[in-house]
């Protein structure tokens, strides 16, 4: 287990951890300690000894341009979600920053669309052997930087680094067409070829993963990558990019834009409205998936975009209701509910409802342990900000003011800050927040039903749609289900949908395009005709 100390504020202007063997001055933070039975806010410590011995060459604070490490005017600070103490400074890039990175992608664009396959796949096995090289340190910066628990922010590492694999096999099968035509003389040709520049814009609840998961794919098809990731979360993908330096990438083909969120709103208009730019690649709220939807439209940029979801974990009456109550476990409280695929609404039947509920509560009690991410046992991390906490607390209250029960759970946990307890609600009806509004927290409302095409109907009546789960012994019912959900991914009998080598995204406001999968790659490949004549 991680050695705790208290840190110490000494006003450096850059990284504030500290790191034995490293030229870095400490700053003050960390997060904060496991729950415990004393009453009232626990005290806050810092867990920075979990943070000891990593490569000070992956600890970058500067924007990452044209192969470059390049400060800006001013920093922004990096909050720990446990305690909300600033833990490291960051340059804060703003409209002169985003166009030279736009500029230094398209510079880069011209020679690389022409790298071969066969190079470009292996300049992605070389980033992806360092990221393997390197996942303890990459997982311990995910923890300190999200709250999230080592042990979930080493499986997103992993599975992080298999989309570098997974791209650089696909960049060798990009596969053109030759079709024959009723013109003897005539032969056609379908070639595919890179977009160009992708603006991609990534979220802070895996920073890391939904990087690779965009860049793989770009950087496989021929193209150039500028990276906005969250102003939550930049470290991950500012060790990225030194990763991506040792691995060969050449200059200009990752460029990072780390920037405060006083700055996102302008610079993310710029590297969405830029003509240079060609593609854009969004992770994100609908809200926010709108607005730049509206930026690409005045020049008709290619889009993909994940959006927010709502959704469904149905449980019929025939289900096993320990697997069900294994796979809701995994669906709900995975990153502490902060995903976007976490299940939202649980559709539980008449028959079965009393047994599930009694069941998932008792695991949540037996299995969920708050506390600081770097401290072993931890499965429930902080969220993200107060405002997080806020929108859960909300929900809660407007279900218990309708006529809902806690179950277990219902309020802020006791070490304060960001910390929410595991919260299960039972006797929850579709008028209520939780019901209709996306959570991103650790909050399961039940919602009771009586037959299969109420269960479709409630869980079709949301305008998004992303991913869907249920629980079923009877195969025709199966069949129905999964062909009558109204999302882009459907988990029938299992709880962890994801995987690098199946198609991710949604349809409704849930998005546009896939990502992940031999489809993913697709995204960033323009068709073109070629008419061959005079044969």
């Amino acid at each position: 287990m991680a050695t705790c100390f208290w840190l110490r504020s000494s006003g450096a202007r850059r990284l504030g951890w500290t790191f034995p063997g490293c030229r870095l001055r400490p700053r003050a933070g960390g997060p904060v300690a496991a729950s415990g039975p004393a009453p009232g806010p626990a005290p806050l410590r810092g867990y920075a000894g979990g943070l000891a011995n990593l490569s000070a060459a992956l600890l970058r604070t500067d924007s990452f341009v044209g192969g470059r490490w390049l400060p800006a005017a001013a920093t922004f600070p990096v909050q720990d979600p446990a305690s909300g103490v600033a833990v490291g400074m960051v340059a804060d890039c703003g409209v002169p920053e985003a166009r030279a990175a736009v500029r230094a992608a398209y510079e880069a664009f011209c020679s690389w669309r022409g790298v071969s396959a066969k190079e470009r796949s292996s300049l992605l096995r070389k980033w992806y052997d360092l990221m393997i090289k390197n996942k303890d340190d990459l997982a311990k910066i995910i923890t300190a930087e999200s709250g999230k628990p080592l042990k979930e922010a080493q499986g997103e590492i992993l599975y992080s680094a298999l989309f570098l694999e997974w791209f650089s096999e696909e960049a060798r099968r990009v596969y053109g067409d030759i079709i024959y035509t009723s013109a003897r003389d005539k032969r056609a040709l379908v070639l595919k070829q890179p977009v160009g520049v992708a603006a991609v814009i990534t979220p802070w609840n895996f920073p890391s993963a939904m990087i690779t998961r965009k860049v793989g794919a770009a950087l496989a098809a021929g193209c150039t990558v500028v990276v906005k990731p969250a102003e939550d979360t930049p470290f991950s993908a500012l060790a990225l990019a030194e990763l991506a330096s040792q691995a060969g990438i050449p200059p200009g083909v990752y460029n990072v834009i780390p920037c405060s969120r006083k700055n996102a709103k302008e610079v993310g208009e710029v590297i969405c409205t830029d003509p240079l730019v060609s593609k854009i690649s969004f992770t994100g709220s609908t809200t926010t998936g709108k607005v730049l939807l509206h930026h690409a439209a005045n020049s008709v940029k290619r889009v993909s975009m994940e959006l927010g979801g709502l959704a469904p974990f149905i449980v019929f009456d025939s289900a096993n209701v320990d697997q069900a109550v294994a796979g809701a476990m995994a669906s709900k409280f995975r990153n502490t509910g902060q995903t976007c695929v976490c299940s939202n609404r649980f559709l539980v039947q008449r028959g079965i409802h009393d047994a599930f509920v009694k069941a998932f509560a008792e695991a949540i009690k037996k299995n969920l342990r708050v506390g600081n991410g770097f401290e072993e046992g931890t499965t429930q991390g902080p969220l993200i900000n107060e405002k997080a906490v806020e929108k859960v607390e909300k929900q809660v209250n407007d279900a218990v003011c309708k006529g809902a029960t806690i179950v277990t759970g219902g309020k802020r946990h006791q070490l304060g800050k960001n910390f929410f307890e595991p919260t299960l609600l039972s006797n929850v009806t579709q008028d209520m927040l939780c019901s209709y509004e996306e959570t991103f927290g650790p909050l399961a409302p039940v919602i009771k039903f009586d037959t299969e095409e109420e269960a479709i109907a409630i869980a079709n009546a949301a305008d998004v749609g992303l991913a869907g789960y249920f629980y079923s012994q009877d195969p025709a019912q199966i069949w129905r289900v999964a062909e009558q959900l109204e999302v882009g991914m459907v988990g029938v009998n299992e709880g962890l949908i994801s995987s690098v080598e199946c198609p991710f995204g949604g349809v409704k406001q849930s998005g546009l395009g896939r990502e992940g999968s031999k489809y993913g790659i697709d995204e960033y490949l323009e068709l073109k005709y070629v008419c061959y004549g005079g044969l």
